[in-house]
């Protein structure tokens, strides 16, 4: 009788959501550029990560970096905590130094990102499967899940959805207008996460200048480690 009065819930179910039973969203997968206006390779990693930023399963952020500002050209977007970040992944990646453009897949590998189809051959080496669930809201993240092998950093990032032509005047750039999507304006550690359930704060956006922005959350097996999940809004 139990088995009939289960069965009888999972055809109701089935014929409620028109004969297939809901199946959860697939795990976000997270592409982070490391680029510079002032870096000549750097305008068709911008345009590739561009290209597949609308995609649902995707987080796409787009991370400025100071190096190239001594060489003719300031980059307008840059920050030396980005920097910082791609220094943390050559260190977990195993290389010696840092160049642009780097595109980082999911925090385990990276290429140049010069393609789509190149970013997408390292999305599938690499592509997260399963991880902690997180629930996002404008208030706060909820994560909960089994604990990691060590205490993970949870990160919160925003960035501009929209794409920002740039208008370059010198450097290796000039004259160029360079179109660039999902820029980072804001990387705040919000604390650590070592399994179970656990909640923290999103602070609300500091005033100017942030206003339209997106959200995202990335939980990470510490600096320049693997992403284990992520949400965005």
């Amino acid at each position: 009788m139990k088995q009939l009065i289960g069965l009888a819930a999972i055809l109701a179910l089935s014929a409620a959501t028109g004969g297939a039973l809901a199946q959860p969203a697939p795990p976000l997968q997270v592409v982070e550029l490391f680029t510079s206006q002032g870096c000549s390779s750097c305008p068709p990693a911008d345009l590739a990560v561009a290209a597949i930023s609308a995609r649902p399963d995707i987080v796409a952020l787009s991370f400025g970096v100071t190096y190239w500002d001594d060489l003719g050209w300031k980059d307008t977007f840059a920050s030396k905590q980005f920097t910082d970040r791609q220094w943390s992944y050559a260190k977990g990646l195993g290389h010696g130094n840092v160049g642009t453009p780097q595109v980082v897949i999911n925090g385990r590998t990276d290429v140049v990102g010069q393609s789509v189809g190149e970013i997408d051959a390292g999305l599938r080496r690499v592509r997260i499967a399963a991880g902690p669930q997180l629930t996002l809201t404008a208030a706060g993240v909820s994560i909960a899940g089994a604990a990691p092998a060590k205490a993970a950093d949870v990160w919160l990032v925003r960035y501009n959805p929209a794409v920002q032509q740039v208008p370059v005047k010198r450097g290796e750039n000039t004259g160029k207008t360079l179109p660039i999507k999902n820029v980072v304006k804001e990387l705040t550690r919000l604390g650590d996460w070592s399994g179970g359930a656990k909640s923290f704060a999103v602070p609300p956006a500091p005033l100017g200048g942030l206003a339209g922005l997106k959200t995202a959350i990335l939980v990470q097996a510490g600096p320049g480690g693997p992403i284990l999940a992520a949400a965005k809004s």
